[in-house]
C-alpha cells in the first residue's frame, strides 16, 4: 500500500504519538469491518484500564466506541438516503483543541469510520487522558494493519511548518478551534478537492422550568446538579457545548437558589480549585459590575458566580464564563430565545422542557443556530453528528452510478 510522500524536512520537530507517518491515503469504504474492529479493541482495551474511572472523558470515549454502540451508528447510516455507493475522501488532517483532551480521539474515530487515512495532531501539553488513549491505539495498531497503514498521531510546536506539509497532501481537513485557528489554517495552501470541515467558536445555553426544580425530591435535585456540574465544571466551561447562560422559566428566587446551592455544594466536593480561574472570575465579575450587567448585588463566589443578566445583549456570545462562572435571565415563554440566537449558538440544554417545543423554535422561527438539542447532562455526548454536520457523510464521497 503506498504511502503519502510528506518532506520530511518539514517535519523534523513533529513527534510521532503513536502509528506511523508512513501514511496511505487509500480510502476504505464508510464503517469498513477494518475500522469497527479497531475501534471495538480499542474501547475494550481502554474499558479495562483500571485508571479509567478517574478520567470519565476518556471512559466516556470508551463507551461510545463500543462494538454495540458503533454497529448502531452503521445501521442508522445505512438507513439514510444517499449512503449507499460511497468511499473515504483519502487522507484527513485534524487540528484538533488544546482544552479538550479527549476531542482528537473522537475526530479521528468519526473520519476513520467515515473511511479516512488520518493525520492527528494532539495538543501539544501532555494530558493524562491523551497519553492513556494515544499508548492503547499504539499498542493494537500491529494486530490492525489496515489502521495502522492509515493513522498517524503527532504533536509539534505552533511555528512548525508541518501543518502547512499535513494541508498540502490532505483530502480533508478537520480544524477545531475557534475562528482565529480556522482562519490561519483555511489560508495555508491545500489540494483543490480539500474538503474543510470547520468547528469555529460556539456557544450553548441552558432552558431550566424553575416549577421542575422547586418540586423535585433531594435524589433528583442532586442527580441535577450533577449533570449540570458534568457539562459545565469537568472542562471549566472551554467546551463549545458547556451553557454560559441560564434562561429560567415559571421560577422564582427559590428554586433558583435551591439549584444553585446544589451545584455549588457538588462542585466543593469535587471541583479543584485554581488560583488563575479564581483571579479570572474576579476580574470578569469586576468587568461585569462596570458595564451594569446587572443591577443585582452579586456575591463574589471563588466556587460558583452567578449573574443575573438585567437587559439581555442582542448578542449574547459575550457572555461566557470559565470555571464557575455563569449568567442567568428569566423568560416567560420560549419564544424569547429566538431574537438572541444567531449562527454561533450550538447546543441547548433543557430540564423540565419538553424539547419538541425547542426544537420547534429554531424550525418555525428559520433560526441559523442551534444544532443540538440535550438534557442537562448530555453538553459532552459528542457524536458524529455535530456541529450540525453528519459526518460519515462530509468526510466520504459519491461514487455515483447512473
Amino acid at each position: 500500500m503506498p504511502s503519502v510522500e510528506l518532506d520530511r524536512e518539514r517535519l523534523a520537530d513533529v513527534t510521532v504519538v503513536a502509528g506511523s507517518l508512513d501514511v496511505s491515503n487509500t480510502p476504505l469504504p464508510p464503517f469498513s469491518e477494518a475500522a469497527l474492529a479497531f475501534l471495538a479493541d480499542l474501547s475494550g482495551t481502554l474499558l479495562r484500564d483500571k485508571g479509567i474511572r478517574r478520567s470519565p472523558d476518556v471512559a466516556a470515549f470508551a463507551y461510545w466506541c463500543r462494538a454495540a454502540q458503533l454497529r448502531g451508528l452503521e445501521q442508522a447510516f445505512r438507513a439514510q438516503d444517499g449512503s449507499a455507493g460511497r468511499i473515504g475522501r483519502g487522507l484527513a488532517f485534524h487540528v484538533t483543541p488544546a482544552n479538550v483532551p479527549v476531542n482528537f480521539a473522537f475526530s479521528f474515530a468519526f473520519s476513520l469510520l467515515a473511511g479516512n487515512a488520518n493525520i492527528v495532531r494532539v495538543p501539544s501539553r501532555r494530558f493524562a487522558q491523551v497519553e492513556t488513549i494515544c499508548s492503547a491505539a499504539d499498542g493494537l495498531l500491529g494486530a490492525h494493519p489496515e489502521i495502522a497503514a492509515r493513522s498517524a498521531f503527532v504533536r509539534y510546536p505552533a511555528a512548525s511548518a508541518a501543518t502547512e506539509e499535513f494541508s498540502r497532501n490532505a483530502d480533508a481537513r478537520l480544524i477545531w478551534g475557534g475562528d482565529a485557528t480556522i482562519a490561519t489554517i483555511g489560508a495555508l495552501p491545500k489540494a483543490p478537492r480539500c474538503k474543510d470541515v470547520n468547528f469555529a467558536d460556539r456557544y450553548s445555553v441552558a432552558v431550566i422550568d424553575g416549577a421542575a426544580v422547586a418540586g423535585a425530591g433531594a435524589e433528583e435535585l442532586e442527580r441535577l446538579a450533577e449533570a449540570f456540574y458534568n457539562d459545565t465544571y469537568l472542562m471549566d466551561q472551554n467546551a463549545c457545548s458547556s451553557p454560559h447562560t441560564v434562561f429560567w422559566l415559571n421560577a422564582d428566587d427559590a428554586a433558583k437558589g435551591r439549584f444553585w446551592a446544589a451545584v455549588r455544594d457538588l462542585a466543593a466536593q469535587r471541583y479543584t480549585l485554581q488560583s488563575q480561574v479564581v483571579m479570572d472570575k474576579y476580574v470578569q465579575l469586576s468587568g461585569d459590575v462596570i458595564r451594569g450587567t446587572s443591577s443585582r448585588r452579586v456575591e463574589f463566589d471563588a466556587l460558583l458566580t452567578v449573574v443575573a443578566v438585567d437587559e439581555l445583549p442582542h448578542d449574547l456570545c459575550g457572555l461566557r464564563g470559565v470555571g464557575g462562572y455563569f449568567y442567568q435571565a428569566d423568560i416567560d415563554r420560549l419564544d424569547r430565545l429566538a431574537p438572541l440566537v444567531n449562527d454561533r449558538y450550538q447546543t441547548v440544554l433543557y430540564h423540565g422542557i419538553d424539547p419538541l417545543l425547542l426544537r420547534g423554535l429554531v424550525i418555525d422561527n428559520r433560526l441559523r443556530g442551534i444544532d443540538r438539542i440535550v438534557p442537562i447532562g448530555k453538553a459532552m455526548d459528542i457524536d458524529i453528528v455535530w456541529d450540525g454536520y453528519d459526518l460519515a457523510m462530509e468526510l466520504s464521497r459519491i461514487v455515483d452510478v447512473r
